[in-house]
């Protein structure tokens, strides 16, 4: 009879030898499947070395661009100082240097009957949906300069939390159910009002 069986009180039983022998070997080849997964998953160091300098080089890229665009703006507003519609333009809420040259720079004013025409070459317009004599729905022109579209959208986002008319339209607008996006370009639209008349007449913006 083996030695472990001769005496149960000095010596583990055999099922808890076994068990624990057991147990052993899982943990063993417990570590062992963590290191393989662990060494599997790891990105080899020249990959993640290499993807580091493409993320330094786009980073640098980015700050060389975005210098470049602020001296750009600087340059153009510099040039645009005098512009008697520039100065109109930026006392309009939300239009800020940018959007100010963008629109002294690309837009003839006396080509555009009403604020309907400009709205249309802006990208802004309401598109109509119809059928028949019912209508569908109305939605935001994609024709127009890309350009300006944008940046007469993007700067309504300064108005939101404003206490003017252009904050108060847009919390109404949301209240009526409209999202976020589509309230900017009600917004935008109903700002090319203001835009139209302050190019048109060469005058500050005035509530």
């Amino acid at each position: 009879m083996p030695n472990g069986f001769k005496k149960r009180g000095r010596h583990s039983p055999p099922s808890r030898c076994v068990e624990a022998c057991v147990l052993s070997h899982g943990d063993v080849a417990g570590r062992a499947a963590g290191e393989a997964a662990a060494a599997s998953t790891a990105p080899p160091p020249a990959l993640v070395e290499a993807e580091n300098r493409q993320v330094r080089f786009l980073a640098a890229r980015i700050s060389e661009a975005l210098d470049e665009a602020g001296a750009l703006e600087a340059e153009t507003a510099a040039l645009l100082e005098g512009d008697e519609t520039y100065a109109c333009l930026l006392t309009v809420p939300g239009i800020g240097p940018r959007t100010a040259a963008q629109l002294a720079v690309s837009v003839d004013i006396g080509r555009f009957p009403d604020h309907d025409h400009l709205a249309s070459y802006c990208g802004i317009a309401p598109r109509v949906r119809s059928s028949g004599t019912s209508v569908r729905s109305v939605r935001a022109s994609r024709r127009g300069d890309a350009r300006l579209k944008s940046l007469l959208i993007f700067s309504c986002n300064s108005l939101v939390r404003s206490s003017g008319r252009y904050g108060e339209y847009y919390r109404a607008c949301r209240a009526r159910g409209m999202g976020h996006g589509r309230a900017l370009k009600a917004v935008a639209r109903k700002r090319l009002r203001a835009i139209y008349a302050v190019m048109r007449d060469r005058v500050p913006y005035r509530e």
